[in-house]
């Protein structure tokens, strides 16, 4: 089957749909067995005019995980932003997960995959894991300071500790099976009491 050539588009939509058509692939099998032509068969668009907007699958790679995790701190900032810190922090659940699991945690597991053989992936990801870590810690010690979780709880340790979660789901993910929505449902329950609880 045929597919009719995409629509000329301005240079950053061209790469925005590049990037989605890449996420697609990506979630759907790994960084190692995607293909640039398999990526530009899901974008409509030719090899030569995907590589005019990014010199490498890895540089794409490392365009989907940054617009992956952009969405999904934008999404906890706007819920933080409707609801107040306090609050919206806790939003953090079953759809925030849902969405990670199927992009950015599934992207962590490849690129930590191929980090032991590319160390470009490798420095990439260590800077894009800190900047998570880091935006966890601070959204934490916000609500520390508003009484939100108990003082004594670490907010670094804390935000390595979701960070660890997440990861989780995509292994839950990829094995089939062995978490279901109602033990990620109690994590979730015993780590806020945790945060939140007297000693």
């Amino acid at each position: 089957m045929t597919t009719a050539p995409s629509p000329r588009l301005p240079a950053a939509e061209r790469r925005r749909a590049l990037v989605d058509a890449a996420l697609r692939v990506f979630s759907e099998g790994s960084y190692a067995g995607a293909t640039t032509a398999q990526i530009a068969r899901e974008a409509c668009v030719s090899e030569p005019i995907l590589y005019r907007h990014f010199v490498s699958k890895r540089e794409l790679y490392f365009a989907c995980l940054d617009t992956a995790w952009e969405r999904i701190r934008l999404r906890i900032q706007n819920k933080i932003e409707e609801l107040g810190p306090e609050l919206g922090w806790q939003a953090i659940g079953p759809a925030t997960m849902r969405e990670m699991k199927v992009l950015l945690p599934s992207l962590w597991m490849q690129a930590i995959t191929e980090a032991g053989e590319d160390p470009e992936i490798r420095q990439h990801v260590r800077g894009h894991m800190r900047e998570v870590h880091d935006f966890f810690a601070d959204v934490l010690r916000r609500v520390q300071e508003q009484g939100g979780i108990h003082p004594d709880r670490d907010a670094d340790t804390e935000a390595w500790i979701f960070v660890a979660g997440a990861l989780l789901v995509s292994v839950a993910d990829r094995l089939g099976g062995l978490l279901k929505t109602e033990d990620f449902e109690a994590i979730k329950s015993e780590r806020l009491r945790w945060l939140t609880g007297p000693d």
